[in-house]
């Protein structure tokens, strides 16, 4: 193993640091518990939104600490979900008085752990609501969830969420809408290698030299199948055609019922794509892709798109939410209405992405 680090246990410490020097004018980071924040909070009366899971997914979420999109993220070590405490202390650090949204990953650790934090937030009188992502089609269980795992519309829903927020939608209004942003977005995965953790030192799977793995998981969990090399046209198509073709899973939401003022189960077993709908489509690098690579795979998502009579109106193509040094990709493809669109491209301001600003 070659990495530039210097101990293992100061991994994530030192990368925090880093962060911290690179761009004190926009965050600061807390280390006990470790959090990072925008600079400027808290902003009274505003949303506070605030997200987080393990390391070695940079530059999800501490790269996208900012104005119009998070308020916190809060780190954990590497592929290891973050503890309460850091949660909690981050909602104290940013809570303006209209109360925060936890945008959480449907990984285990991670919902129960920001469940808790939202527990102990409420006791110190801070309102709270979670959100789940669990966008991946690759498979309807994992190692590591009950039900579909959240990846690639974790960010998205972040950069929406954060710009409605930022224009004063209430903690109800931004709940919701992120729960419209979850139903919208579908993600699929592909691992070429195996990536290695700093404590580990060693691959955390094997993988052939003529093998992928086909819906692969952030952290390395197996996805549907494991096959053998194929063009990027090929791995293009069947992870493409997975995301709009995915009907084989039905997903019950929570949505809040205005006329009767509560929590109602919807049962959604629509297709999520059809001709004519405007999409943003995201090619994601798993930390080892050139974007070279990226965008060949963009190229034959678009064709595949143009042909099916969906129009991608947006894109997004480089490394945002990694696997360390695994080479792979991921792409999801988020159906967009005015409202989406909109906050999509309202101004945002975070180490990772800077527009309109």
């Amino acid at each position: 193993m070659k990495k530039l680090i210097n101990k293992p246990e100061d991994f994530v410490r030192e990368s925090l640091e880093g962060m911290a020097v690179a761009h004190s004018d926009l965050i600061k980071v807390n280390f006990n518990p470790a959090f990072v924040y925008r600079s400027d909070t808290p902003v009274q009366g505003k949303v506070a939104i605030i997200s987080g899971g393990g390391s070695g997914h940079e530059p999800m979420h501490a790269g996208f600490v900012g104005r119009g999109m998070l308020d916190a993220a809060c780190p954990g070590e590497v592929f290891t979900s973050p503890t309460p405490d850091q949660m909690l202390e981050a909602a104290k650090q940013v809570d303006g008085g209209a109360g925060i949204l936890y945008i959480v990953k449907n990984y285990s650790g991670d919902v129960m752990n920001f469940e808790m934090a939202t527990e102990l937030a409420r006791a110190e009188d801070i309102r709270v609501l979670n959100i789940l992502i669990d966008d991946d089609v690759a498979v309807k269980d994992s190692l590591y969830t009950q039900g579909r795992r959240g990846v690639g519309t974790t960010i998205l829903a972040e950069k929406i969420c954060g710009a409605a927020a930022e224009e004063g939608y209430d903690l109800l209004s931004v709940a919701n809408l992120c729960r419209r942003v979850n139903l919208y977005g579908r993600s699929m995965g592909i691992a070429l290698t195996s990536c290695t953790t700093p404590a580990k030192g060693t691959p955390i799977f094997e993988l052939g030299d003529d093998d992928i793995e086909l819906g692969i998981g952030i952290h390395g969990e197996p996805g549907r199948k494991r096959t053998i090399f194929k063009s990027v046209d090929e791995i293009t198509e069947i992870l493409t055609r997975s995301l709009i073709e995915d009907t084989a899973y039905t997903r019950i939401v929570r949505e809040w019922d205005e006329d009767k003022g509560e929590w109602a189960d919807v049962e959604l077993i629509d297709p999520p794509f059809v001709k004519g709908d405007r999409l943003l489509a995201f090619v994601n690098g798993m930390g080892g892709t050139p974007v070279s690579e990226l965008y060949l795979v963009y190229r034959k998502l678009a064709q595949i798109c143009q042909k099916q009579g969906l129009q991608i109106v947006r894109n997004l193509i480089g490394s945002y939410i990694t696997s360390l040094e695994m080479q792979g990709c991921s792409i999801t493809l988020l159906k967009l209405d005015d409202e989406i669109l909109r906050l999509w491209d309202a101004p945002v301001k975070t180490p990772t992405w800077r527009w309109g600003i």
